[in-house]
């Protein structure tokens, strides 16, 4: 955490507009460039630049979000649209499109669902591992409770 008031004032501002060009990423990316795992580390760099500016509690606290759930569910979700081919009896992952395109954001289909699956995970992973490295004390020395105060010695005699 750095006590700097242009740092904390950039991500404020940045928080949103990173999270917004994250999902933007993610819905275009499959017909683009982006895709799941950069709208996900674009995601995770704004939760990072918040622990870097104000620490890993404010950091969990505007976004309470168990992170490692995130993770396991983007990997669930990601398998079921790919066991979908599976099921109707296709190869695994083989993809399925609706018939018409959505104005602005294009056909949709289980690629884009599988990138959303993609885009969780790293949000989890990264993110979760950020706060872990941030509130480790030896790594993270600002937030090391002080040392103990000791009593001045009485002279003897």
């Amino acid at each position: 955490m750095y006590e700097s008031m242009i740092l904390r004032t950039i991500a404020r501002l940045m928080l949103p507009l990173l999270l917004l060009l994250s999902l933007f990423m993610v819905v275009r990316g499959h017909h683009l460039p982006g895709g799941g795992f950069v709208g996900g580390l674009l995601a995770s760099a704004a939760i990072i630049l918040q622990i870097v500016a104000f620490g890993p509690d404010y950091a969990r606290e505007i976004i309470p979000v168990n992170y490692l759930r995130v993770a396991a569910i983007g990997v669930g979700f990601a398998a079921c649209w790919g066991l979908l081919a599976l099921l109707q009896g296709d190869p695994f992952m083989a993809a399925r499109w609706l018939d018409t395109p959505i104005p602005g954001i294009g056909k949709l289909g289980t690629p884009v669902m599988f990138d959303v699956g993609v885009y969780l995970t790293v949000i989890g992973v990264t993110t979760q591992l950020s706060l872990v490295l941030a509130e480790e004390p030896t790594l993270y020395p600002l937030r090391r409770s002080p040392p103990p105060q000791t009593e001045p010695v009485a002279p003897e005699g």
